[in-house]
């Protein structure tokens, strides 16, 4: 069972703010895992979403630790390695969930590892969300996600989805030294794969501080899941990377589903306008001023999602040893589709190998 509400809503949605002095902690379990949410409201114009306790500070200096001027006088930031490409609104809401269906024994093995993983990973966030319900009627109290639930549920998918990039691009890198030639762009696509998840997860954990017992699970997971993924991408990267496409199809119907639950009305704390965007993601994916809510955030990592999920069913196609990735080549003739790293004229489940090449 997840946590208590930790904010008492707008008393125009027929909720009470506490006072503007006053915060809250709530403890939060679900499945085992107990983690302390850092979203606060109050009454004055602040778009505060944390919690200024001692505890939680201390917690937040943990995860985001600063350097201090004297250690670095002349520094005034460092700037990250890669630039987000530019996603516009009607690109992003054009996202849809979609499924590549299944067409070899390799991608079957793949889907069904993803279903055994996706149900591994509901048990361990206590999600629960209907497939259907009928016109009218109510939904039952334990598929009943909320803002807390849904933070929960993306943490824990941001510190697994992270994992593949690095190790695929880890093992073509030492492939590459090893045999002495190029990989043909696949190394630096893969780790920057990674390193856009890791933002995702930093995102999140502006909003949300777990508690040692899910940092214990996450841990775990994320111990298991990579030395199994390192093992499964020696014996046939095929097979990995169809599974990540798989992977980033569910994490797209996640995003897609937290959305209509959004926009149904169903999370007042994020329809409000009382949560922004934390700055780490207005800086990472440039936010325009008044598009900087919680439906906008997630609209962003939903369109990260599905870009991944276009790449990894992309490269599944190709020639693991010897064809060049498409999404960092330039083409002679640009009138033509190609993969690119824009949303515009990205395909859901991939391109095949000789309209990729």
């Amino acid at each position: 069972m997840l946590s208590r509400s930790i904010v008492r809503g707008n008393p125009t949605l027929g909720l009470r703010f506490p006072q503007p002095t006053r915060f809250r902690r709530c403890g939060l379990q679900v499945a085992g895992l107990q983690c302390r949410s850092i979203l606060i409201y109050s009454q004055n114009k602040s778009s505060r979403y944390f919690s200024s306790s001692r505890r939680t500070l201390i917690e937040q200096k943990d995860v985001f630790p600063t350097v201090s001027p004297s250690a670095a006088p002349h520094i005034q930031r460092t700037e990250t390695a890669w630039k987000h490409p530019v996603f516009t609104e009607v690109e992003m809401e054009k996202i849809s969930v979609s499924h590549r269906d299944t067409q070899s024994f390799s991608d079957k093995v793949a889907l069904n590892a993803i279903r055994f993983l996706r149900w591994g990973m509901d048990t361990a966030t206590g999600y629960k969300h209907p497939e259907q319900v009928p016109a009218g009627a109510t939904p039952s109290k334990k598929f009943e996600m909320t803002e807390s639930k849904w933070l929960v549920r993306f943490i824990f998918l941001e510190s697994v989805a992270g994992v593949p990039g690095m190790v695929g691009g880890m093992l073509r890198h030492l492939h590459s030294l090893r045999r002495m030639k190029r990989d043909n762009g696949w190394i630096e696509t893969l780790i920057e794969e990674s390193f856009n998840e890791r933002m995702h997860l930093l995102t999140f954990l502006k909003l949300h501080t777990p508690g040692i017992f899910m940092r214990t699970m996450i841990l775990g997971a994320q111990g298991v899941f990579f030395n199994g993924f390192f093992i499964c991408y020696l014996l046939s990267p095929r097979t990995c990377h169809r599974f990540v496409g798989y992977l980033e199809e569910e994490a797209v119907r996640t995003y897609t589903r937290a959305l209509a639950d959004l926009d149904a009305g169903k999370l007042p704390l994020w329809t409000c306008g009382r949560v922004q965007a934390p700055e780490i993601a207005v800086g990472y994916w440039d936010m325009p001023e008044g598009k900087r809510g919680m439906r906008e955030l997630l609209m962003y990592i939903r369109a990260d999602e599905a870009k991944h999920r276009e790449v990894n069913h992309t490269l599944g196609n190709l020639d693991q040893n010897s064809d060049p990735n498409p999404f960092a080549s330039v083409f002679k003739d640009e009138s033509k589709p190609h993969p690119s790293k824009r949303l515009e004229g990205s395909k859901g489940v991939g391109w095949g190998r000789e309209e990729a090449l």
